[in-house]
Parts: C-alpha cells; sequence; structure tokens
C-alpha cells in the first residue's frame, strides 16, 4: 500500500510563487526602464540643465534596468535556473555607475576597481569550459 506524501505540492506551489514575483518584477522593471529611457531622451532636450555625468549614470541605470530584464528572461529560458555570469556582468556595471557617481576618494575608486578586476576573474573562471553549463 502506498502512502501519499502530504509535501509533494509544496516545490510546485514555491515555484509558482517564485515565478509570479519574477514576472511582477519583470513589469515594474520594464516600467522603470521606460521611465528611464524618456528621462535619457529628455537630456537631449533639456537645454544643458543636466551635466554629461547625470546621463553617463542615466545610461548605466538603464544597462542595469536591461541586465536585470534579461537575467529574469533567462531565467525562464535555462528552466528555472540563474546563469551565474549574468550576475557578475549586473555587479561589474554597478560598480562601474559606482566608480562614475562616486570617484571623490582615491583609495575608494581603486578598491571599487579592484572589485571590477575581481569580478572580471571570476567571469573568466565561471565561463571556463570547466563550469559552464549552459550553450
Amino acid at each position: 500500500m502506498k502512502t501519499k506524501n502530504n509535501f509533494t505540492s509544496i516545490p510546485f506551489i514555491l515555484q509558482w510563487t517564485l515565478n509570479a514575483a519574477l514576472v511582477v518584477l519583470a513589469v515594474i522593471l520594464v516600467i522603470l526602464l521606460g521611465k528611464e529611457t524618456v528621462y535619457i531622451f529628455g537630456f537631449i532636450n533639456d537645454g544643458g540643465h543636466l551635466t554629461k555625468l547625470d546621463l553617463l549614470e542615466a545610461l548605466l541605470i538603464y544597462f542595469l534596468y536591461f541586465e536585470f530584464i534579461a537575467l529574469i528572461i533567462k531565467y525562464f529560458e535555462a528552466h528555472y535556473h540563474f546563469p551565474l555570469r549574468y550576475f557578475i556582468y549586473i555587479g561589474i556595471t554597478a560598480m562601474i555607475r559606482l566608480i562614475i557617481v562616486d570617484h571623490e576618494s582615491p583609495s575608494d575608486t581603486l578598491i571599487y576597481s579592484g572589485a571590477i578586476l575581481l569580478l572580471v576573474v571570476t567571469l573568466y573562471i565561471a565561463n571556463s569550459k570547466m563550469l559552464k553549463r549552459e550553450n
């Protein structure tokens, strides 16, 4: 006689909840990406009130939104798996943005640069044949 385990549906429920939350997050990110697009194009018609540094910061934020949306897409394409290299790409972009926005302290900039170097080395290792899991 086979007994039915009452907990077999828990992974399905949790996976469905995670997927629904990621879809909601993707919609929010698309809306924010649209707002950032309007902001960037508004820079052109601004008449010079915004600095080039503001534009560069907006572009990097734009790429962060883009990378997070791409990560969510890749999650569903890879059958519920987040590839490590996408997180590394996001980390590198975030560190570059941090250097551009907060560059007053040379020692902090050097530390941020070291973090970028560490992330690039990690990306190289993650893309090596030994750790690569996807095509």
